[in-house]
């Protein structure tokens, strides 16, 4: 079913990501869902694909031409509108459908959109089976259903809530706890998918809720990936409201960060970090994480009597890990937490009830909850740097720094145990630049090992 891919199109192990009207345009989607959907047949999955969309200003369009490709290869298509992605996946899921696809390009700036694929699990598509629908691609013209053997598009307006319910039933949580606490709530869901969300779960929850950026429209007034440089104004918003914390979400709302009383960020590694020992004060098991998550994770889990699991970057990843390791919880250090009691995908609404559910259990402030632990400093960069260099960048980086223990898993991860200091660098996924992440005790160690390696990659990029 030949679908020619433009050369500038983001492909990876979740899907495909491009910038629109460029390498990205409605008959590109239109094709790929129609692949998909001949991909699950031959797959011998039954039932429908559910659908859903962010709330970018492209996604009502490439939504439309996902739902026409599937109909036209005779796929009854569940139409979530714009949704949370962490809500599309647990509707699928719990829905019995064949697959799901979100129309979604996660943190990436407005001009971005993406499509991600995912099974009758909830879950992305895992790497082996993701090729394998690649691989289709290039195969025969797209088999395309009779007239009377289209498929049918129905809509879902509950999605929504029943997420919401869903995450209030959950064992792990004392709802009356934390509503008797009555927590003022300040949130920045950047004009996303969070706005449909965050307040109405929050509410339940019995919080005072003051929010910015609630407007589902798309027109991000930043850059939408919740930062801690991105959260300036939610800081503001959090001291002038008098509210305890500040909850920041991505465009689809599979990720958090946290403001605390103060205005101030935290790393987005102290949200899995929070949501772990919540989850190890109740239950003990394995911790599942990738290679790029804080080493605070590891103390956490070590005080809760768990072993933790290290993984490559990826949702798929942690998620395929966790279901292996019978894991009690995991995510990655951008914000993302799993909880398989709910379903194996990163869910920032999730970890907004969890974050609540440590203050309640620590009767402190966010910023005390924190102080209890190691104080590390994550710095993060990233560099255009080609890919066939890549290899070569890898091995000069471990001659570079002998004196440390070397992970190849992904890319290329250093680390000095002793001195509480790691690098790992490895492509994005979703964006064509290499990505550098350290960690140190302080924020001039961290940068110094950032500067080693950037400046050894620019010298081979002259090369």
């Amino acid at each position: 079913m030949p679908v020619p891919l433009p050369g500038d199109l983001m492909v990876s192990v979740s899907g495909f990501r491009g910038k629109v009207g460029s390498c990205l345009t409605p008959e590109l989607i239109g094709s790929l869902a129609a692949a998909f959907g001949v991909f699950l047949s031959e797959d011998g999955a039954s039932g429908p694909v559910y659908l859903g969309r962010d709330s970018r200003t492209s996604g009502r369009m490439f939504a439309q031409s996902a739902s026409a490709g599937l109909v036209s290869v005779g796929r009854d298509v569940v139409d979530l509108g714009v949704a949370p992605t962490p809500t599309i996946l647990l509707a699928a899921e719990r829905g019995q459908a064949a697959g799901a696809l979100a129309v979604t390009a996660s943190h990436n700036p407005a001009e971005w959109n993406a499509l991600k694929f995912a099974g009758s699990d909830g879950s992305f598509l895992e790497p082996q089976r993701m090729r394998r629908f690649q691989g289709l691609l290039d195969e025969t013209p797209i088999p395309r259903a009779r007239w009377d053997e289209l498929g049918s598009i129905h809509e879902d307006v509950g999605s929504i809530q029943r997420h919401v319910d869903e995450i209030l039933g959950l064992q792990v949580l004392e709802v009356e706890r934390i509503r008797r606490r009555g927590f003022r709530v300040a949130v920045d869901c950047v004009r996303g998918a969070g706005g449909l969300i965050l307040p109405p779960l929050l509410t339940s929850l019995g919080c005072e809720v003051t929010g910015m950026g609630l407007e589902p429209d798309g027109r991000f007034p930043r850059d939408p990936e919740p930062t801690a440089s991105n959260l300036v104004e939610l800081g503001d918003l959090v001291r002038t409201t008098g509210s305890e914390i500040g909850l920041a979400v991505d465009p689809d709302v599979d990720r958090l960060s946290l403001v605390d009383a103060d205005g101030k960020p935290l790393g987005e590694d102290m949200t899995l970090g929070l949501c772990v020992a919540v989850a190890l004060g109740r239950r003990v098991g394995p911790v599942v994480t990738n290679l790029s998550t804080s080493r605070i994770i590891e103390d956490i889990a070590r005080e809760g009597g768990a072993p933790l699991v290290r993984v490559p970057v990826g949702e798929v990843n942690v998620s395929r890990r966790m279901r292996a390791e019978g894991a009690v919880i995991g995510g990655e250090g951008n914000g993302g937490v799993i909880l398989p009691d709910l379903h194996l995908t990163r869910d920032a609404p999730l970890a907004c009830a969890l974050v609540l559910q440590h203050l309640v259990d620590a009767e402190s402030g966010l910023r005390e909850a924190v102080a209890r632990w190691p104080e590390y400093t994550i710095v993060k960069e990233k560099i255009d740097f080609p890919r066939a260099q890549i290899d070569l960048a890898y091995a000069r980086l471990a001659e570079r720094m002998p004196s440390a223990e070397i992970n190849r898993d992904d890319g290329l991860r250093l680390d000095w145990s002793a001195d509480g200091q790691w690098l790992h660098v490895h492509p994005s996924g979703t964006e064509p630049v290499v990505r550098l992440i350290a960690e140190a005790r302080t924020e001039k160690a961290a940068r110094e090992i950032i500067l080693q390696a950037r400046d050894l990659l620019l010298d081979l990029r002259k090369v």
